[in-house]
């Protein structure tokens, strides 16, 4: 039994108030001045007895009728084992995933998950506290009847969002309530991808509905990539495919439609193209529409005008000046001014790509140079090799020796390439420093072929002015902002002002152009993340399974869950019973007294 209030179980003290006038009751003797009283007083003896048993009963109904008072007052609920269900905290999280919106038998996933949705909340009562949670963390709480119009509210997201985020979410918002029992409903599709392998144990009692029906059949257009992101005017895009037959596809810059062809039972797809628009332009790649239509498309974005200016010292070394050269030759850059490719110890001014020196004695003399350009980065020691790199597509090659990067700042900085742990390769606005020289002595990479497309990518994402990066997001995730953007363009032409080292992403799929002040100056291409486009589902056992904890429980039946939700065993209010009973209490404690004040006259 539990007690909503329980500090009035104090009133149960004024119980003491009739055991304490029994036991102090004044005794009134009696006199008989005639020489038969030894008779009196066997029969007063007689009489004592049986009023001492019934003081005694009065004494209990009394006390027994404070405490039931008092025990009311404390508002009880208690698991009795009857119909209904007691008053609960319920949290309904809804998956409206974009794996939600495919269709299946004519009508949407999302539909069929709205309709369990409101079977469960259907049997909420007046006494129970209700609200719904969405995939992308959006909260509604209110009546039975605004909870249920936000689930009819609900759409298909974009991406993914967060389910296992979600539920913490509803056991957060179920335990809070202050109710006896509190629980969580997850009405998902059971996509596989959706929940991850291991899920910290909830606050709260969860339910977990997923239907035990296959995944419709899907294919998706899962990352498009323009190489190089600035075309000049020549370049081309790659796309991956996921299919289990051939199928057309077809990409399109604006409105002009640079390829087409058919691919076979999915993989990758490539186009060159030579626009002739020049500036910053979206795009898409497109499949036929299929049962889910919201991965049939991908967008992209590209930048196309002269090449950008790029030049490698001597400092540099050889292997630097000939990847420009052999750049400049295939109209990818054009050798002179702009980017500057050097070491550190040697670098005036940004853009730049920066290098470790080659002699570490000149260290100190770099670390001025970093300072001086607001890099806040430092070389330190030098560390020994080999080390595998991981990262920016250069995984395999080795640095046989470099210099541990130190943090000197605050700013904003990508860590683009690891050796180990340690970053080697780091990249901000205007900049890109490496902890090795571009020398097989320090690495094997100017040595292998990804060498001359990562420099390639590293001057026109990073560094060349004129065009600007390309970044890529998931719906509602935060992108950091350059110093320098002051705008987001949306699809639609409409500019949002931007502020703060942060903004987060739009909710729905296509091409974002930041701008600097009225030009645009780079692109941000939302769009779902790969992994929601593969719609293999898994039981709602096995989702139970992945949190830890024993409180969680897969149910693949709407009915059962519905049932469920509103367990019988859940806490209910005695209130109406513990009044009764004193009243009972109290009509007994009054036919008792009225008797002995009937036999005592």
């Amino acid at each position: 039994m539990s007690l909503l209030a329980p500090f009035a179980l104090l009133l149960g003290l004024i119980a003491a108030v009739p055991l304490w006038l029994h036991l102090h009751r004044r005794k009134v003797e009696m006199r008989v001045d005639f020489p038969a009283v030894r008779y009196l007083l066997r029969a007063e003896l007689d009489h004592a007895r049986e009023l001492k048993v019934r003081n005694a009963l009065l004494m209990l109904l009394r006390v027994a009728i404070v405490l039931l008072v008092a025990v009311a007052a404390a508002r009880p609920l208690a698991r009795l084992g009857m119909s209904g269900h007691g008053p609960t905290a319920l949290v309904v999280v809804l998956d409206n995933s974009m794996s939600s919106g495919a269709v299946t038998d004519g009508r949407s996933v999302l539909a069929a998950l709205q309709q369990v949705a409101h079977e469960v909340l259907g049997r909420a009562r007046a006494s129970d506290r209700v609200w719904l949670v969405t995939a992308d963390g959006a909260v509604t709480g209110g009546a039975p009847s605004t909870v249920a119009a936000a689930v009819d509210r609900a759409t298909p997201l974009a991406g993914a969002g967060d389910l296992a985020a979600a539920v913490r979410t509803g056991a957060a918002l179920s335990r809070g309530a202050g109710l006896p029992s509190a629980r969580v409903v997850v009405v998902t599709d059971g996509q596989a991808t959706a929940w991850p392998s291991h899920m910290a144990a909830p606050a709260a009692s969860v339910l977990v509905y997923a239907p035990n029906t296959p995944p419709p059949a899907n294919r998706a257009v899962t990352r498009v990539v323009t190489d190089p992101p600035h075309w000049t005017p020549r370049g081309a895009l790659r796309a991956t495919v996921l299919a289990r037959e051939p199928v057309t596809w077809r990409a399109a810059l604006g409105a002009t439609t640079l390829a087409r062809g058919t691919v076979a039972g999915g993989g990758t797809i490539e186009a060159g193209a030579a626009p002739a628009a020049h500036g910053w332009t979206a795009g898409v790649v497109e499949l036929p529409p299929d049962e889910l239509r919201a991965d049939d498309v991908r967008p992209f974005a590209v930048h196309v005008g002269p090449a950008p200016s790029a030049h490698a010292d001597a400092a540099a070394g050889a292997f630097a000046r000939t990847a420009i050269a052999a750049l400049a030759a295939d109209g990818r850059v054009h050798d002179g001014g702009g980017v500057a490719v050097t070491t550190a110890d040697n670098v005036g001014a940004l853009p730049a790509l920066i290098t470790a020196p080659a002699d570490p004695a000149r260290v100190a003399l770099a670390n001025r140079a970093l300072e001086r350009l607001r890099i806040p980065w430092r070389f330190g020691e030098r560390q020994p090799g080999p080390v595998q790199l991981r990262g920016d597509e250069l995984d395999g090659a080795t640095a046989q020796r470099f210099f541990a990067l130190r943090p000197a700042g605050n700013a904003t900085t990508d860590t683009l390439v690891r050796a180990g742990a340690a970053p080697v390769i780091v990249a901000g606005e205007g900049w890109v420093l490496t902890a090795f020289a571009l020398d097989p002595a320090d690495t094997d990479l100017p040595l292998r072929a990804p060498f001359l497309p990562w420099l390639d990518r590293a001057i026109a994402r990073r560094l060349a002015t004129d065009a600007g990066p390309v970044i890529e997001s998931a719906p509602l995730a935060w992108v950091a902002r350059s110093s320098w953007a002051t705008g987001l363009e949306s699809p639609d032409g409409t500019v949002q002002p931007l502020q703060g080292a942060r903004f987060r992403a739009s909710a729905a799929a296509g091409v974002y152009f930041l701008r600097r002040g009225s030009e645009r100056a780079g692109a941000v291409i939302v769009a779902s993340e790969p992994s929601e486009s593969v719609l293999d589902r898994i039981s709602a056992a096995a989702i139970a399974s992945r949190f830890a904890g024993r409180d969680v429980t897969g149910v693949d039946d709407p009915a059962r869950l519905a049932q469920r939700a509103w367990s019988d065993m859940s806490p209910r209010p005695i209130l109406a019973g513990l009044l009764i009973g004193a009243l009972l209490l109290l009509a007994a404690e009054t036919w008792a007294a009225r008797r002995d004040d009937a036999e005592a006259n």
